[in-house]
């Protein structure tokens, strides 16, 4: 695990124990929603578990999802999406879904 203080670009961390969870780089899409209200698309993210694969009915089709957890406090931050059934949502892929209110951005 890294330090916010470890990177040069703004990144998101958790909100709990400010663990850095995704950089601003990274960051795909800011129109999606989760549980909690509001949420972010990144095509990467750091510093999570990935839970047991599952499919799931969202708004946009059927997925195969594992929700993912910090790996410093044990949140749950949202969603990493495995496989799309539809061919028009396959870019969401190996995306990771992380709702606003369990992060804080960082400079």
């Amino acid at each position: 695990m890294a330090d916010a203080a470890t990177y040069n670009h703004p990144l998101f961390s958790c909100r709990i124990c400010q663990n850095p969870i995704a950089l601003r780089d990274d960051l795909l899409s800011k129109r999606f929603v989760a549980k909690s209200g509001g949420a972010y698309l990144f095509r990467h993210a750091m510093n999570v578990v990935v839970g047991k694969k599952e499919d799931r009915k969202l708004m946009t089709g059927t997925f195969s999802v594992a929700d993912i957890f910090c790996c410093k406090c044990g949140q749950e931050l949202g969603w990493k999406y495995v496989k799309a059934y539809d061919p028009a949502q396959k870019y969401k892929e190996g995306g990771f879904i992380i709702e606003i209110a369990k992060i804080l951005k960082e400079y």
